[in-house]
């Protein structure tokens, strides 16, 4: 069975957390603080192995976790970072965010590598927070969490060329006849519903990968049928050859079909409208064809002047050779690789694109919940969940980081007094005013 789609859930380990520890040793007398940094979680980190050819093994694995950072040591040891979680995909594998739909990857080399889901950074350990004032702090952090999302995985199969044409054109045959590739054959409508790979190798030693694709109807460009999943296939290609069956035996017209499988192209991607084509005028064996072919290279002539059009037959291999060695030409013509059509960022595992944002004035926004305040920040979250409410310190440190943001003033200015109840993400925590300051402290 092919695959050529699947979603998964991926998530980066978990920074380990810091330490609050101290040193201990005989004849040293107020040692200071020794609690190390914990060790970074591992990244899930996605990379193309040539081996491959389908999303097969994502079907029954849909979950990829990277391990956590070790917690960080007394003796000012850092903890170990965690290894990076590698999951191999095959070329030609894009990649998106489920929730966004935002392009994440395009990849297409062997040994192509790319992070989709970073490992948090370990929390620092109270080595960290020795200062002057504080030359014994008991102040360490949490580790962070580990990003973690859905994706979605589309597989455009990479090949050089691309066999194109509706139903029972002679597409499966012909790649039979000219590699060691064995699709299914029927007679009738898509015996074929998943591309088949096959490489060519001709006498002069030269090599490609030719690939039979379902066939199209039309409408193929709007998703009527398999159209977007035939279609995405089509794109990686780089030079096409249009199957049509100029013995005409589905009772179709061989020029009619040629306008309409390009007309379903060009409509799904203009890109492919200008990709280096070959019409295979297939069928040359059946005695109605050669009165179809003058008049269809007659129009074909008329409506766009250079096409190559080539007679063949799969059956008697009529043909066959020279069309092979005509679309070696083609490609020896073209530059090494492809330009990938449809990702709409060619060259995203390229180039880092740097997006400068500027800072909102007040990175927080509070509103009301019934009696309850609600802090929103994305900072001030991270905050929360780095912080070890467990240590008098760290509360207070915590404290001061809101009250020097101008948490405090906002929540009094919004009606905040004693004994209000203030939630920052999950965490819920009570307002107390001392003096001229306020502090959070945590319910529990």
């Amino acid at each position: 069975m092919f695959v050529d789609k699947a979603r998964i859930y991926v998530k980066g380990g978990d920074g380990g957390d810091g330490l609050v520890a101290f040193r201990r040793e005989l004849y040293v007398p107020e040692g200071g603080p020794a609690g190390g940094d914990g060790g970074n979680g591992g990244n899930v980190v996605f990379r193309v192995d040539e081996g491959l050819r389908t999303l097969m093994d994502f079907r029954y694995q849909k979950h990829f976790k990277a391990k956590p950072g070790e917690k960080g040591r007394n003796k000012s040891q850092h903890g170990a970072n965690a290894e990076d979680l590698i999951v191999r995909v095959p070329p030609g594998t894009v990649v998106y965010d489920d929730d966004t739909g935002e392009l994440i990857a395009d990849m297409t080399r062997h040994g192509q590598e790319v992070i989709v889901a970073k490992g948090g950074r370990g929390g620092r350990g109270n080595i960290r927070f020795k200062s002057p004032a504080n030359t014994a702090p008991a102040i360490a952090e949490n580790g962070e969490e580990g990003q973690e999302r859905w994706v979605v995985l589309e597989l455009k199969v990479m090949a050089d060329v691309g066999l194109v044409g509706f139903p029972s054109v002679g597409k499966s045959t012909l790649l039979s006849v000219v590699s060691g590739a064995r699709p299914k054959i029927g007679a009738y409508h898509f015996t074929t519903l998943t591309p088949n790979l096959g490489v060519v190798e001709l006498d002069d030693h030269r090599s490609f990968v030719m690939a039979d694709l379902p066939g199209l109807i039309e409408g193929a460009h709007a998703g009527v049928g398999l159209g977007h999943d035939f279609l995405r296939h089509v794109e990686r290609t780089r030079v096409i050859i249009h199957v049509v069956d100029m013995a005409a035996l589905e009772g179709r017209d061989p020029y009619d079909d040629w306008v309409k499988i390009n007309e379903e192209l060009r409509l799904y991607n203009a890109k492919l409208a200008e990709r280096p084509q070959i019409v295979a005028a297939n069928k040359m064996d059946i005695p109605e064809a050669a009165d179809h072919l003058a008049v269809f290279r007659e129009k074909v002539e008329a409506s766009r002047p250079g096409t190559i059009i080539m007679p063949i037959s799969s059956i008697t291999r009529q043909g066959v050779n020279e069309l092979l060695y005509k679309a070696a030409e083609l490609l020896d013509s073209l530059p090494a690789e492809a330009e990938q059509a449809g990702t709409g960022n060619d060259e995203l595992s390229e180039n880092v694109v740097y997006r400068m944002e500027r800072k909102p004035e007040r990175p927080f926004n509070i509103s009301r919940d019934n009696e309850t305040f609600v802090v929103e920040s994305e900072e001030i979250e991270k905050l929360v969940k780095r912080t070890q409410f467990g240590s008098y310190e760290a509360v207070m440190r915590f404290a001061r980081i809101l009250r020097n943001m101008g948490v405090d003033e906002e929540l009094r200015k919004r009606g905040a007094k004693d004994g209000d109840t203030i939630r920052v993400g999950e965490f819920e925590f009570e307002f107390f005013e001392g003096g001229k300051d306020a502090y959070l402290f945590d319910d529990d």
